[in-house]
């Protein structure tokens, strides 16, 4: 009779093992969907892709609280064409969710949208003002008609990235 290597072993010894019920006291998400390391370049704070949710996991992640940290991987659709100083991810239901960077420290490049990107901070609900929309729209290069038919807040799905990866 052959014996097990070593490392087979360890490996069945530790399949056997009784596994322990962390779920009870942690959030079910869906497995991300980057099992390999996503690369290209950092903006704000270095950030990676490791432990990164998709997009799609981000009601299961929020809940019914109003924010929470987390790190996330989409598609860019639309980035501020004036300095880059924010961009649009589009969320599971069709919203338009705006990423915004922490402090205004940073910025992205102007021709990322339909890029992959992974960005880490805040996801937050929140009442944006009339005159926030207007500004959005101005730097997004509406016209002023359209600019001048907002007219109330809206609530929406925000980010506060303090760091945010372009992947190439």
């Amino acid at each position: 009779m052959r014996f097990l290597s070593l490392p087979a072993f360890a490996v069945l010894l530790a399949a056997c093992q009784p596994q322990t019920d962390s779920a009870a006291t942690a959030t079910t998400v869906p497995a991300t969907t980057t099992p390999a390391l996503l690369t290209g370049q950092s903006y704000g704070a270095t950030t990676t892709s490791e432990d990164a949710q998709p997009l799609s996991a981000l009601p299961a992640l929020l809940g019914s609280q109003d924010s929470a940290r987390v790190k996330l991987v989409g598609k860019a659709e639309a980035v501020c064409q004036a300095k880059g100083c924010w961009l649009t991810m589009q969320t599971p239901d069709g919203q338009q969710m705006r990423v915004r960077f922490k402090n205004y420290a940073f910025f992205v490049p102007k021709d990322i949208s339909g890029q992959t990107v992974v960005i880490n901070g805040w996801a937050h609900r929140e009442t944006v003002p009339v005159s926030d929309l207007r500004h959005f729209a101005q730097d997004a290069g509406k016209s002023a008609a359209d600019i001048a038919a907002i007219t109330e807040p809206q609530q929406q799905l925000n980010f506060e990235a303090d760091g945010v990866l372009v992947v190439k």
